[in-house]
């Protein structure tokens, strides 16, 4: 041991890679931001679209119905980035965006709404995989040290993660703004500026795809039953999951256990499976990157669905108040990534123990709320809240990068936002049994325990795992 930390330390360090250009990472920083923006803005339009159409509850599945279909498409966007090209299927997913987001205003019905929402989280989902690939293949070509290889170029996954928590964090009151001065319809034709810009930016400034990869690629090595059976599969888990706090779908379980049997029977015996098995199982760090992921968004998603219904319904809050109680919260996620991103040089263990550490104290102090605590606590506590995020997102993200196949890391990157969907349905499904439809004191500590413990196995996970001692990164 001590002979090959002495010849560890005579290594030379490698220089930093060269960062990306602005014009470069510009259009896909702005169509990651889609997706984000477009999950958080609906949230304050529901009740707007409700009396619109004269619906009941199941406006809720403008939610949900864009959930599955972002958790199911960002793996199959990334798969199709492999095969044809990033910059192609970046672009495609942003001209369905152009085409939902300008159609979704006219639908006739509730469930034309509700099919666009579902093309629009179809669109959204490209521009994530297909931008993490583009950057990996872009390292390859840096200049310093004949490419960056698995070593994120510095800033780029930085601008990503950062850019995501601010879509997160001024989607609602964006759009509260948008339903204020027009109507809830300005929700979705915000987006068709954005994605105009965005996508004439990809075509004067993103380079074009390699002309061989079209040629090698046909339809049946996309694997197009592992996709099918990939997407009935998280269908049945993700309806199972948005079920469980009222009435579970038993059908939608069971549904999940025989598709997942198919998928694995299936995609240990093709030749290019949709979801590489045998990578993962051989590839620990990456596996665990996912599991990690899935368990850092079930604390974060907890806290975020359960504290604006405690603020209203415990403490007596408006939705405005309580909206801006949260706003620091999503805010500091924006300056922690931007901090995170300086850490990142110095180990991915620093940054995900300083993220978990964080998330741990963030959690138990949930158990300090109570209906009479002061307002400058709360607000307090939602600031400590917000630490945890940049350090979580920038962390799993860069970790991802680094352990993911090159050829696969469209595919790679889909997978990791699935898992971050996964973590959203367990937390809503954990949110509905600890807290209940009344939020009270009670329900809140419950939780505040639940995750507490979760983010304190994080904590030690980080703290310990072999692969992440002494990796640095420039992210």
């Amino acid at each position: 041991m001590a002979l090959r930390t002495a010849r560890t330390a005579r290594e030379p360090v490698p220089p930093a890679p060269a960062r990306l250009p602005l014009g470069f990472l510009t259009p896909i920083v702005l169509g990651t931001m889609l997706n984000a923006l477009n999950s958080s803005m609906l949230a304050v339009a529901l009740l707007s679209v409700q009396e619109a159409f004269d619906a009941g509850a199941a406006v809720v599945w403008l939610v949900s119905g864009l959930y599955l279909a972002t958790a199911v498409a960002q793996p199959t966007m990334g798969r199709l980035a492999d095969a044809f090209g990033p910059r192609r299927i970046f672009g495609v997913g942003l001209l369905l965006v152009l085409g939902s987001a300008a159609a979704a205003p006219f639908a006739p019905t509730l469930g034309w709404l509700i099919a666009a929402r579902v093309v629009l989280g179809i669109g959204t989902s490209a521009a994530y995989p297909a931008g993490m690939s583009m950057i990996r293949l872009r390292a390859d070509a840096l200049p310093a040290a004949g490419g960056t290889g698995g070593t994120a170029p510095a800033g780029g996954l930085g601008a990503i993660s950062a850019a995501s928590q601010a879509a997160v964090a001024f989607g609602p009151p964006l759009g509260g703004l948008l339903v204020q001065l027009v109507d809830w319809r300005a929700i979705f034709w915000v987006n068709v500026p954005l994605a105009l810009t965005a996508l004439a930016m990809a075509l004067v400034w993103l380079p074009p795809d390699d002309a061989a990869r079209r040629a090698r690629v046909t339809l049946r090595e996309l694997d197009l039953p592992g996709m099918a059976l990939f997407t009935g599969e998280l269908c049945g888990l993700m309806l199972f999951l948005l079920s469980l706090p009222d009435h579970p779908r038993w059908w939608a379980l069971a549904a999940f256990v025989v598709l997942t049997a198919a998928l694995v029977w299936r995609e240990l015996r093709a030749h290019r499976p949709f979801v590489d098995l045998r990578m993962i199982a051989r590839n620990r760090p990456l596996a665990a990157t996912y599991v990690r992921c899935m368990a850092t968004y079930v604390v974060f998603y907890s806290i975020t669905y359960a504290l604006p219904q405690w603020l209203q319904q415990g403490r007596g809050l408006s939705e405005a108040e309580s909206g801006l109680v949260m706003l620091p919260m999503a805010g500091l996620g924006v300056v922690t990534t931007m901090w995170a991103t300086r850490l990142v040089g110095r180990g991915l263990r620093t940054v995900l123990v300083t993220g978990s550490a964080a998330l741990c104290l963030g959690s138990a102090a949930l158990a300090l709320f109570g209906s009479n605590v002061p307002l400058w606590q709360i607000l307090v506590i939602a600031a400590v809240l917000g630490l945890p995020n940049g350090f979580n997102s920038l962390g799993n993200q860069t970790l991802m990068y680094r352990t993911a196949p090159a050829e696969q890391i469209g595919t790679a990157s889909g997978l990791l936002r699935t898992s971050q969907y996964i973590g959203a349905n367990l937390a809503s499904a954990l949110v509905g049994i600890a807290v209940g439809r009344q939020a009270g004191d009670s329900g809140l500590h419950l939780l505040a325990a639940v995750i507490t413990g979760i983010s304190l196995v994080l904590l030690l996970n980080a703290a310990s795992t072999r692969h992440l001692r002494g990796t640095a990164d420039h992210g």
